[in-house]
């Protein structure tokens, strides 16, 4: 079997992945700050990270993946305070919200969901270890990080100390002995959460609670830690600096890795911009597992743009792969079929190259159609067609289903959208390419009784409302 090569942001080139322990893999990516829902960039990272702790669960024989939940922040204080609510409330509501979010995208719930506020203990011993070792400082109830005791600080984002300070969302504040300098521990006012420590009441930095849930669940050394992009400066850094110090100079994480940027209709999504997608919103309009393939389409460390376009053409890929499997439901599925040279599964472990992936999906659909009436041919065919699906966390509807929740939902709606329309146009020409014809022709009359008239002619499709 092939080799998984990932890219490792640390050294900037995509590496041979090698385990440190083979018998067991241990994942880390950092979850959401539950002050609000998620939207649809926050997504990417869950897509992207499950998609890959579904192929390591098929080349190792345990993985364990923890995926946080910081449950205590300022943006969740605030929040509450904005709402006149109690900060668990927030924190309760959103990480339920969450969780119920990520499972519409059919995103595997992670082996470990630590959450910040239940590892108070861990951030001090942790806190009281870079002390002792010269490594953080206490200054007016603050604990710090000394950045300039450790001499490759920067080595994972590539920056030198003089370059970080702009954009590094740090407070330049008299008590610290170096600008760059950043918080483990700050003190809480009466109003506010805060835990006992030995330099008074308060409540930890982000950066630390990410280090002390991962020694505290998954050791010292990891395998592979994700995120962002945007994580990579400040927060990995200081991650990786505070834990490698704490740990007396033990090697942190070996591989890396972070996904690219959403954009929304070529624009960055930001609330300013009014472009901002919540999956929760997203959810009223379409079905998860589309949202899912949408965000599969791009390889994951690229940025994207998130659009009507891209989702309808998602729906319209969907929609013909899962009208192969309905066409061939009564063909029994060998679950433990051999995919080790199936180019799908090679474009998996090329750096989770999902778009190529996919594509192949579409390959093995078309091989599907060309084998009818050699059951052995349709077995194997349909079998590689669904466990490569279950790989990228797509095809494991009901086939039947799919399609008559997909037109109840487009037909309960006050009018089918151009959109709508211009998808099922879309997954009617594949499926006419597929051989399909009887998908072809069912496309074909549920628009008719909806009143939209199809015309085709040499150059395309072109439809009209007859009411």
């Amino acid at each position: 079997m092939s080799d998984l090569t990932l890219y490792n942001t640390r050294t900037r080139q995509k590496e041979k992945f090698q385990a440190i322990d083979a018998d067991c893999v241990k994942m880390y990516v950092c979850g959401p700050t539950v002050y609000n829902y998620v939207h649809i960039g926050n997504a990417r990272p869950f897509v992207a990270f499950d998609t890959l702790y579904r192929v390591l669960k098929a080349l190792f024989p345990k993985v364990v993946y923890a995926r946080n939940i910081t449950d205590i922040d300022d943006k969740i204080m605030k929040a509450a305070a904005e709402q006149n609510v109690a900060i668990d409330e927030i924190s309760s509501k959103f990480t339920e919200a969450f969780i119920e979010d990520m499972s519409a995208l059919n995103i595997e719930q992670p082996d470990i969901a630590p959450r910040a506020t239940d590892t108070i203990k861990e951030m001090l011993d942790m806190i009281e270890a870079l002390i002792a070792q010269g490594h953080a400082y206490v200054a007016e109830g603050h604990a710090l990080f000394d950045v300039k005791s450790m001499p490759d600080y920067g080595k994972l984002s590539n920056r030198a100390l003089e370059d970080m300070l702009e954009g590094a969302r740090v407070e330049v504040a008299p008590y610290k002995k170096y600008a760059g300098d950043f918080v483990l521990w700050k003190p809480s006012q009466e109003n506010e959460p805060g835990w006992d420590s030995p330099w008074g009441r308060g409540r930890p930095g982000w950066h630390l609670e990410c280090s002390a849930m991962i020694a505290k669940h998954l050791g010292k050394s990891i395998d592979i830690h994700g995120g962002g992009r945007d994580l990579i400066f400040p927060h990995h850094e200081n991650e990786l600096a505070q834990s490698q110090c704490a740990h007396k100079g033990e090697a942190f994480v070996n591989y890396w890795l972070h996904n690219g940027y959403v954009n929304i209709d070529g624009e960055k999504m930001s609330k300013s911009l009014g472009n901002f997608k919540t999956v929760r919103a997203l959810l009223e309009k379409y079905r998860g597992e589309t949202l899912r393939f949408t965000l599969l389409s791009a390889q994951y460390r690229s940025d994207m743009d998130f659009s009507a376009e891209s989702i309808a053409q998602a729906q319209a890929s969907l929609d013909s792969l899962y009208g192969t499997l309905r066409k061939y439901a009564d063909i029994d599925v060998d679950a433990n079929i051999e995919i080790g040279s199936e180019p799908a599964w090679l474009a998996l472990l090329d750096d989770l190259n999902t778009p190529l992936a996919i594509s192949e999906l579409h390959a093995l659909a078309k091989t599907l159609n060309k084998a009818e009436g050699d059951n052995l041919a349709l077995q194997k065919a349909k079998s590689k067609l669904l466990r490569i699906g279950s790989l990228l966390g797509l095809l494991q509807a009901d086939p039947e289903a799919w399609f008559t929740e997909a037109w109840n939902a487009r037909a309960n709606s006050e009018e089918l959208t151009t959109e709508n329309i211009e998808a099922l146009i879309a997954e009617r020409q594949q499926a006419k390419l597929d051989k399909n014809y009887a998908r072809a022709d069912e496309i074909r009359e549920q628009l008719k009784a909806e009143g939209v008239v199809l015309e085709d002619a040499r150059e395309g499709t072109s439809w009209k409302r007859e009411r």
